[in-house]
């Protein structure tokens, strides 16, 4: 896959579908993208997204999570924060980041927690891929991706149970 970022994207809308290929390089990619040290679960979030012939990709589209919700949902969850604080700032005012290609973001805690919450999640026998991660991912109620969703008026708890549905019933 090249590092151009036209490249990427086209390359990412059919697969990549194993899990290494997802953490190691689109959602590393993703965390480049905003300038993060770190690869957390809403850049593998993102990364799921994208890899639209998966069924956890499906099961986020019928939830109305596409890439470009997700990503408004996170900024959401960004600007509410701040405002919390008394910090007025709306993301679509702000320059736009520049990644850094150099800057290699390491696996970050939330993203090895929902890697542990995914092998955790019963059935145990089924093989780790997109779906089992996602179940990882909607297993915490806690989180910048639980707070995105909450933000977007996403069921978190329903997404969870239908995505734990699909893996008992053999999604990847």
């Amino acid at each position: 896959m090249s590092d151009n970022k036209n490249d990427r994207d086209d390359g990412r809308r059919d697969g990549p579908k194993d899990v290494r290929a997802i953490l190691v390089q689109a959602a590393r990619d993703e965390a480049r993208r905003e300038g993060s040290r770190t690869v957390e679960a809403e850049h593998v979030l993102l990364a799921l997204a994208a890899v639209k012939s998966s069924a956890a990709a499906r099961l986020l589209a019928d939830a109305g999570l596409t890439e470009d919700a997700i990503r408004a949902a996170l900024n959401r969850e960004w600007e509410a924060g701040l405002a919390a604080a008394g910090i007025a700032v709306r993301v679509a005012e702000l320059p736009e980041s520049t990644p850094d290609r150099s800057r290699d973001p390491q696996i970050g805690e939330s993203t090895k927690l929902l890697l542990h919450r995914g092998v955790e999640a019963p059935p145990k026998h089924a093989r780790f891929g997109p779906m089992r991660m996602l179940v990882g991912i909607l297993a915490s109620d806690r989180g910048r991706v639980a707070r995105a969703l909450q933000t977007g008026g996403v069921d978190r708890a329903v997404l969870h149970t239908q995505a734990l549905q699909a893996l008992a019933a053999g999604s990847r």
